[in-house]
């Protein structure tokens, strides 16, 4: 009989990795999951014209999704360490399935807010279960089976815009929402179904387990910056799924959601890259690729800049954006999960928190650049971001002694790297 683990997995399953099946479920409720927060994005001018609100008002729809967002990864996050997995998901996704029906019955905009909030806050869901992901892979396919947990997270971000789309010329946005909580209905019975018992890794009463997480903010410059490189990558990220429906709805282009729909099918091609982060990471080229994804970003809007008019140079930018915050979302999770095994729930919780706050800033500030000052502005801004994260990593670019604050304090022994290794 094999010798098993806490979490019932045997030995020999520990160092093959999950099942291949298992890790598709995980990935595909990631992204079903996370795509609550960006179905508003393609259907702004829709939305304005319904609820009879502005063009900054439809914005803050985006914007409300991501602090609740926020929200959830500092005070529902952590409770991954300190809950068992499983009943915790089971009961997030049940608070989702009342958030989404709340929406789609949504009478008007307060309504609809409020329930775009809470159903940001209870998506975190997706961010508790890539650390778990990442608890059931051995050290060395690590990498990879987060980047192909986080690849079912991110098509999910870039095809919800495509579903959202479709499904609001078919029938409505309402329908949008009405979907999404069958949806998460159907996930709740699954996961609940097929996930291993995943025993707690703390026992520190919740308060204290909160004021833990930010004390591993002090504690590891690694997670400081990449959170830091991350907030830039996604506020540029948002700024530009925020406004680039109202460039496409409007002149020159008059696109109907179809049309919407199918430039985000094509930003969705960016996706792919999501595996291939993980393997660079498991290879370790961190600090190299981080930058390439940052230089990548700027270059695609300034692309999307010169393509006002150019449906292609504006397809070619949203596919080179994507890329570039997938890209750098894995290479950053690889780094600061090996910060604290026992605590990669609140390791999370801090490093998707603080960008996520970027994030929203972003989607608000983007809507009062292109509010004030068209398109060109928008793509200022965003290029602007991109290019004060390259500056940023300047120092971490330099040759250093490897990984010296990668474990500081943490109180963890760290893998030794293979020659060639980057500090993050």
């Amino acid at each position: 009989m094999p010798l098993t683990d806490r979490s019932g997995q045997s030995r020999q399953s520990r160092q093959s990795g999950p099942p291949g099946w298992l890790v598709l479920l995980l990935a595909v409720a990631c992204g079903l999951t996370v795509a609550n927060l960006y179905y508003a994005q393609p259907l702004l001018a829709v939305l304005r014209q319904s609820l009879g609100i502005s063009e900054l008002t439809a914005g803050t729809l985006v914007t409300v999704g991501q602090v609740g967002y926020a929200a959830g990864m500092i005070f529902l996050v952590p409770l991954g360490d300190r809950v068992e997995n499983r009943r915790l998901t089971t009961v997030l996704l049940a608070v989702a399935t009342a958030a989404c029906l709340a929406a789609g019955t949504a009478p008007g905009f307060g309504v609809l807010a409020a329930a775009l909030l809470v159903a940001g806050a209870v998506s975190v869901v997706a961010q508790i279960l890539v650390p778990f992901a990442a608890g059931l892979a051995p050290d060395h396919l690590r990498g990879r089976v987060v980047g192909r947990v986080m690849s079912g997270l991110l098509t999910g971000i870039l095809l919800s815009r495509t579903l959202s789309s479709l499904i609001t010329e078919a029938a409505g946005w309402r329908v949008v929402y009405l979907v999404s909580a069958g949806l998460m209905a159907v996930l709740a019975v699954a996961l609940h179904r097929a996930l291993p018992v995943h025993p707690p890794t703390a026992t520190l009463p919740y308060g204290r387990l909160l004021r833990s997480t930010a004390g591993l903010l002090r504690r590891h410059g690694v997670l400081r910056r990449r959170a830091a490189y991350q907030s830039l990558m996604f506020g540029a990220f948002s700024a530009f799924w925020t406004t680039v429906s109202y460039v496409l709805t409007g002149p020159p282009f008059h696109y109907s959601q179809i049309g919407v729909a199918l430039f985000a099918l094509a930003g969705a091609g960016g996706a792919a890259v999501a595996p291939l982060a993980g393997h660079w990471a498991d290879r370790g080229l961190t600090r190299p690729m981080t930058a390439a994804a940052f230089g990548t970003g700027a270059l695609a809007f300034v692309l999307a800049g010169l393509g006002r008019h150019q449906i292609l140079l504006l397809a070619a930018a949203a596919v080179l954006i994507d890329m570039a915050v997938q890209t750098s979302l894995v290479l950053g999770q690889h780094a600061v999960y090996r910060l604290a095994p026992t605590a990669r729930a609140r390791v999370n919780s801090a490093y998707i928190a603080v960008f996520f706050v970027g994030g929203a800033l972003g989607s608000q500030l983007g809507s009062v650049a292109y509010h004030l000052g068209g398109w060109g502005a928008l793509t200022g801004f965003g290029a602007g971001l991109l290019a004060f994260g390259l500056l940023l990593q300047g120092p971490a670019l330099l040759p250093r002694r490897e990984n010296a604050d990668a474990d500081a304090g943490s109180g963890v022994k760290a893998a030794r790297p293979r020659r060639g290794a980057e500090r993050p």
